[in-house]
């Protein structure tokens, strides 16, 4: 795809270009945005097939509900004030068969969203390898944009992380110290007397810090827990709200401390009893609320009756 047909505002130097201008760092009233995770174009029959590891040749189901997952926001009134997707766009690892193919679908799909929606992408262990190196960072971010950057929208602040870099960083210390830097200085602003104060802070990630409760135990789809604890104590100095991921194609998540860990499941394979789609949020003066949607309902009824209200608040 060339560049000048590409409607996707990647993020650069760490901001996002489509909601960067000083008007978003104040509040004017609540809105709502979209939350979605793992397209991963490929999984679908690879893990009907039972390799998951090494399948993915075929990606025409993902492709189709990526598609009604647009056509649903798009027709969302009042618009949201953008689409975040939560990782694992694709599910071909870096320099792998099909890779190219699916990160080419997958954008064709995208490219249907309403222009006045932005689309704001976050990295997956799909998307830079379960182990990443500096190589896989870097196509990652020439194909979708920065894997960690910061924007303000609606007088809110977003933080968008790397969690790979968390996971395992043994290929790229240089990277995990590289964010873990500019990390703290982002929380230090949000916590600020001299800064802009945002009326909530949100934190936008691929895989959930827990599942269920901060003291589980380590497994494929949580952080490890000296990182998450580490992570959690950094989020409520810093009053983050919430806390976004996708990775476990499942609904699950809890609130402990006033810090609400939100665990959405897929739009594309689900791998529990969940239907594939999105998670509309809310944000208001005081309090964020989501509540997933799917596909089917929110493209026949649109968000529930409840939150539209909130939003005419």
């Amino acid at each position: 795809m060339a560049e000048s047909d590409n409607i996707f505002l990647r993020a650069k130097h760490r901001t996002f270009s489509g909601l960067t201008e000083d008007a978003e760092c104040e509040w004017k009233g609540p809105f709502c945005f979209i939350q979605a995770a793992d397209p991963q174009l490929g999984l679908m029959k690879a893990w009907r097939d039972g390799d998951s590891d090494n399948g993915g040749e075929e990606w025409a189901e993902e492709v189709e509900l990526t598609k009604q997952a647009v056509e649903a926001v798009n027709q969302l009134r009042p618009r949201p004030k953008f689409m975040v997707l939560c990782g694992d766009l694709v599910h071909a690892m870096p320099d792998t068969p099909f890779r190219d193919g699916q990160e080419r679908d997958l954008k064709a799909a995208l490219k249907g969203t309403d222009p006045s929606i932005p689309l704001v992408f976050v990295s997956g262990n799909h998307d830079l390898g379960n182990t990443p190196t500096p190589s896989t960072v870097e196509q990652y971010c020439n194909a979708w944009g920065d894997d960690y950057f910061s924007f303000w929208v609606g007088g809110v602040l977003c933080l968008v992380l790397n969690s790979q870099l968390f996971y395992d960083a043994s290929a790229c210390p240089q990277l995990k110290e590289a964010q873990e830097t500019w990390l703290e200085a982002q929380l230090s602003r949000a916590s600020s007397s001299t800064e802009p104060k945002p009326k909530h802070v949100l934190v936008f990630q691929h895989i959930p810090l827990y599942l269920e409760s901060p003291d589980e135990e380590e497994q494929y789809f949580n952080l490890q827990r000296e990182v998450r604890q580490n992570l959690l104590d950094r989020f409520k100095k810093a009053g983050v709200k919430a806390v976004f991921s996708g990775h476990y194609h499942r609904n699950a998540g809890g609130c402990h401390g006033g810090l609400d860990m939100v665990v959405s499941s897929a739009i594309g394979c689900q791998l529990g009893d969940d239907p594939h789609g999105v998670r509309v949020v809310v944000v208001t003066a005081d309090s964020v609320i989501h509540r997933y949607h799917s596909l089917e309902q929110l493209r026949a009824q649109g968000m529930d009756e409840d939150l539209r209200k909130l939003l005419q608040a």
